[in-house]
C-alpha cells in the first residue's frame, strides 16, 4: 500500500509539478517504482532538479527508501548536477528539500555515499550535516550490478535530530 506521500509524488509527477522548491531550483518528479528487487525492494522517487530562472533540467534526485545488501553500498540518496549548474550547491538544496519527504517515509536516518575522490559530494555531505560513518570496499557483485567504484565513503544524516 502506497503512503500519503507516495500519492503526493505520483500526482505531481503526472502533472509536471514540483513538489518542492527554493529560491533556485525547484523538484519535479520523474520516475516512481514502489518495489524495486534489484535495490532490496526499496521505494524508489526520482526527482528531476530544475533551474528555475532558465526552467532547464540542471541534474537529478534519487531517493530509495528501504534498507538493504545494496543499499548500504548505494544509499539512500544519489545525485548529481549536469556541469552548467554545478557550483550552486544544487545538490545541497535538493537533499534539503527532501528530508520532510523521507521523515514522512518513515525514515529516521538516511545514508549518502560517495567515492572518496568526489570532493564536492564530500562537500555536499559535510554541508548538509551528514556524519563520516565509514570507508568500505564494495564486494565485486555490488560493483557489477551497479557500475560502482571499488570503495565508497558512507555518510549518514539524522532526521530525527534535524
Amino acid at each position: 500500500m502506497k503512503t500519503s506521500a507516495e500519492k503526493e509524488f505520483i500526482r505531481a509527477g503526472r502533472q509536471r509539478q514540483a513538489l518542492f522548491a527554493d529560491e533556485e531550483f525547484a523538484l519535479i518528479p520523474r520516475e516512481y517504482a514502489h518495489r524495486v528487487s534489484q535495490i532490496d525492494g526499496a521505494c524508489s522517487m526520482v526527482f528531476d532538479i530544475v533551474d528555475i530562472q532558465t526552467l532547464r533540467t540542471a541534474g537529478e534526485i534519487a531517493l530509495r527508501v528501504g534498507e538493504g545488501q545494496s543499499l548500504f553500498y548505494l544509499g539512500h540518496i544519489g545525485y548529481h548536477m549536469d556541469p552548467p549548474f554545478q557550483g550552486r550547491h544544487g545538490a545541497l538544496r535538493a537533499c534539503r528539500m527532501v528530508i520532510p519527504l523521507l521523515r514522512a517515509m518513515g525514515m529516521q536516518s538516511f545514508v549518502i555515499t560517495t567515492d572518496e575522490d568526489n570532493i564536492p559530494s564530500v562537500k555536499t555531505c559535510e554541508r548538509l550535516g551528514c556524519v563520516l560513518e565509514s570507508t568500505v570496499d564494495v564486494p565485486n557483485w555490488c560493483r557489477a550490478e551497479f557500475c560502482l567504484s571499488h570503495r565508497k565513503r558512507r555518510y549518514i544524516y539524522e532526521i530525527s535530530k534535524a
